[in-house]
């Protein structure tokens, strides 16, 4: 029963997430997303786009690594991955925040998740790595379809765009050739 109380308190700890602003908006909406409706879009685009993946990857892993990434959010909030120094000192923040969130668990699901909360932060498997370029394809996508809206807003060149978001190549290599295009295209930039 105590197990059972504990997922269950983890669980509503997660509500918590659909509080958590992003700075991109949903295509065609005039409110910010919410890391949890991020998480489950990029948990999607896994499904859709894992049969593209030019090496065999462990699909379910990967989700896991798409649907816990951000919970650390919760207590650290969001930094825009263009902003180098805010991303840096979100570290410690989000290091402490898995180890009390992922801590409300039983100790094996804790060991779990935290274990695939680090690696996909490492990106040194080949399930992060792909895990991390699809995390980059959804806000790439939002942003190309809400004209520039949070890189405007923000003040991030083309360059730094195609720097964070040439990952993508990892995860479908035709995918990347096409949102490049939409991007050296797009005239928000001028």
């Amino acid at each position: 029963m105590e197990n059972t109380l504990k997922k269950i308190e983890f669980i509503l700890e997660l509500e918590k997430l659909k509080t958590v602003l992003r700075r991109n908006k949903p295509i065609g909406l005039d409110r910010f997303e919410n890391s949890a409706e991020h998480s489950w879009h990029v948990s999607l685009l896994v499904m859709i786009l894992a049969e593209d993946s030019q090496i065999k990857i462990d699909t379910h892993k990967v989700m896991k690594m798409m649907l816990l990434h951000d919970i650390v959010e919760i207590d650290a909030g969001d930094v825009l991955v263009y902003d180098t120094k805010g991303r840096q000192k979100a570290q410690e923040k989000e290091i402490k925040a898995a180890k009390r969130i992922f801590g409300l668990l039983p100790i094996n699901l804790e060991k779990e998740f935290t274990d695939i909360w680090k690696e996909f932060e490492s990106e040194k498997t080949i399930e992060s790595k792909f895990a991390k370029a699809l995390d980059r394809v959804i806000p790439v996508l939002q942003n190309i379809n809400n004209n520039g809206q949070s890189w405007i807003e923000n003040s991030v060149s083309l360059e730094q765009v195609l720097n964070k978001s040439k990952v993508i190549q990892n995860a479908s290599p035709l995918l990347w050739k096409h949102i490049k295009e939409k991007l050296e295209n797009a005239t928000f930039w001028k």
